[in-house]
């Protein structure tokens, strides 16, 4: 019977002692191979990623491979990713419209036919052999529909240098690598069912399309992370459908997973494979990255990171300038992964005084909720507007987040510059 990992402190517990031990299987990587990255990660803090055959990622300059417009009003390109700019969310509703939502690419986004695809599920935790299932049987499964955010566990990252002054590594993206969308897909439970996943399963490996990633000179693969089979037989959707269309390429088109609350890279674009395994199993997703390292965190980094966190967002240019004695509505979004949000405060005086913002969406886990509140600058100059949320556990958002040396879970409420003129 396997151990119930639906819960992620036990998976965390549970994955870093048997990664530890040496009780997990390394899939697709020579373990040594694994074991000297997870290495560099732990003294580093991060490993660059390309595409293979390269040394490093693409500059700056261009976001090569995305398929989508990326006009710079709306998009600021990092690399081979696109971070939406948060401005551009004001005035489009609660879903995040296909050509505002973030693209995060570890390779470039490849273009796959519908009709010729299709999905194998197979591994040792099948009570039979490997399954396929094309476009149309997954289309022809019970369809079921879930508004969710899909949040790179990065985001938020470059504020651990502007804001706290500790170095990280990573793209350095602000609060942009943040989405909503509706998704309609098939549940990953009834496929695996109908794939016969057997009582001794452990782990399900979904596998991406997309080309494969070098890192260090070493050929990681495609990117692939494992799930717990509960965690795989609870929530989580195979999406053909975003907001109402066809799943489009940069997003994963024609079919990738969503993994409800969970770090972004959980929910794996362009998938083409899925191993259902009767042990443990472990890629470069879950050991050198997607893990805290640093200060703090164990020798050996911690767990592998599973749920995110607590932010918010000013739908305002960082750096703007605002006209005094003329009162602005100030909106923004709040979400969090561990509950609905309950409550937001903006201060307009850098921290001195708090006001509670009104919400306008009913509170819901998986997605954001939209707020305002109106300002009247009486004093020209600069200063800082803040947003703080707290959630159903009771959490509010601190105003120092924990540094780890990848930067990810950004979560301190954020100081978001303008000027009064």
């Amino acid at each position: 019977m396997p151990i119930d990992l639906s819960d992620e402190s036990r998976y965390d517990r549970t994955r870093l002692r048997q990664w530890a031990r040496g009780r997990a299987r390394s899939a697709g990587v020579d373990r040594r191979d694994l074991l000297k990255l997870f290495a560099m990660g732990a003294a580093a803090g991060s490993l660059g990623v390309a595409a293979a055959g390269t040394a490093s990622a693409a500059g700056a300059e261009a976001a090569p491979g995305i398929v989508k417009p990326l006009p710079p009003e709306l998009f600021t390109i990092r690399g081979t990713n696109a971070e939406t700019n948060f401005a551009a969310l004001r005035g489009t509703g609660r879903l995040t419209p296909v050509d505002r939502f973030f693209v995060r690419n570890h390779t470039s986004t490849p273009r796959i036919d519908a009709g010729a695809w299709r999905l194998k599920v197979w591994g040792d935790g099948l009570a039979g052999g490997p399954v396929e299932f094309s476009y149309e049987r997954l289309r022809a499964l019970r369809a079921v529909e879930r508004t969710l955010f899909i949040e790179c566990a990065g985001n938020g990252r470059s504020f651990y240098s502007t804001q706290q002054g500790q170095a990280v590594t990573g793209t350095a993206w602000t609060l942009g690598a943040i989405g909503v969308a509706h998704w309609r897909g098939a549940r990953l439970s009834d496929v695996l069912r109908l794939a016969g996943v057997s009582r001794g399963a452990v782990d399900v490996l979904p596998r991406g399309l997309d080309d494969e990633v070098v890192a260090n000179w070493v050929n990681l693969g495609r990117v692939r992370r494992p799930l717990p089979v509960t965690k795989a037989l609870d929530d989580v959707l195979l999406a053909y459908e975003m907001n109402g269309r066809p799943l489009p390429p940069d997003h994963g088109g024609p079919v990738r997973l969503v993994v409800p609350d969970w770090v972004g890279i959980s929910s794996i674009k362009w998938v083409g494979d899925i191993e259902v395994s009767g042990e443990a199993l472990y890629s470069p997703w879950n050991t050198d990255m997607y893990r805290l390292f640093g200060p703090g965190q164990p020798a050996e980094g911690s767990a592998p990171l599973t749920r995110q966190t607590l932010k918010s967002a000013f739908e305002l240019p960082l750096g703007a300038s605002v006209p005094v004695h003329r009162t602005r509505l100030l909106t923004g979004r709040s979400w969090s992964a561990a509950a609905p949000v309950t409550r937001v405060e903006v201060s307009t005086d850098g921290g001195g005084h708090w006001r509670r913002a009104r919400m306008h969406d009913t509170p819901q886990r998986g997605g954001w909720v939209r707020w305002s509140v109106p300002w009247t600058p009486r004093t020209t100059g600069a200063t800082a507007l803040l947003a703080r949320a707290s959630d159903g556990t009771g959490r509010t958002q601190p105003e120092t987040a924990v540094h780890n040396t990848q930067g990810y879970l950004f979560d301190a409420v954020v100081r978001h510059p303008v000027t009064v003129v």
